[in-house]
């Protein structure tokens, strides 16, 4: 290929017929395409490379700390989990279509994190958009932005995500504006967009992390009245332990 034709590729954004045009052409020699032939081959493989940079992108900006798929989850380790029902769900892929919240319950060390992030990366890798963080973060993000006013641009941006997954609910101080400004994304995306919720208390305990009975409830009824809970309280920690220095 001459300087010139590279050029070109670059600015078309052809990156992969660029890094791959010797081994097309040696395919279409080796296998004798027909120049359709050849043009579909190329445009194909430029498909599947683009969709595939694409879906490393959104995975990058969803910022998942461990890239845990369904595959790897431990089922075996965990007897009580209704390990049917998971993979249903898993299967049938239809809470982003219906917009169906999941929330997970259950002691630490369970894997509920793992079964969420699962599921927040089955709806990356199909072409929607979705973002992990944890639930201190997201409070304190808010709460920033407060200060510095620009709580619309933040709550905007939060609910831009088609899938939104937010880890370990509980175990903070939280402030009466953080539980309000919380309460407003999570109406906001009622209905409209996917909610993944982690926590490691029942939601009769969600008053005491919330402080606020009034609005505790209001937004169990809405987290609720489209989801699915998944409930692992009765599940063991399969979480390593650190064996003990001698």
């Amino acid at each position: 290929m001459d300087d010139d034709l590279a050029k070109k590729l670059r600015h078309l954004r052809l990156y992969g017929l660029l890094e791959h045009w010797d081994e097309y052409l040696a395919v279409a020699r080796k296998k004798r395409y027909s120049p359709v032939r050849l043009l579909t081959h190329i445009l194909q493989e430029e498909y599947k490379i683009k969709r595939e940079n694409a879906r490393q992108r959104r995975l990058k900006l969803a910022r998942i700390p461990e890239l845990l798929v369904m595959e790897t989850y431990p089922f075996h380790e965990q007897p009580r989990l209704n390990k049917k029902r998971i993979l249903s769900l898993y299967d049938a892929f239809q809470y982003m279509d219906k917009s169906q919240n999941m929330i997970w319950l259950g002691p630490t060390g369970c894997g509920k994190t793992g079964l969420a992030t699962s599921f927040l990366i089955q709806a990356i890798d199909r072409g929607y958009t979705g973002r992990y963080v944890l639930f201190p973060e997201l409070l304190e993000e808010l709460y920033a932005s407060v200060a510095d006013h620009s709580e619309a641009k933040v709550m905007k941006r939060y609910l831009s995500y088609d899938c939104l997954l937010i880890d370990e609910l509980g175990y903070i101080e939280v402030e009466p504006v953080q539980v309000g400004l919380f309460f407003t994304l999570m109406h906001k995306r009622h209905r409209r967009k996917p909610t993944f919720i982690t926590s490691n208390f029942g939601f009769d305990d969600w008053r005491a992390v919330l402080k606020n009975d009034h609005l505790t409830a209001a937004l169990v009824d809405r987290l609720t009245e489209n989801s699915y809970v998944i409930n692992m309280k009765k599940c063991r920690s399969i979480r390593p332990k650190r064996k003990e220095e001698s």
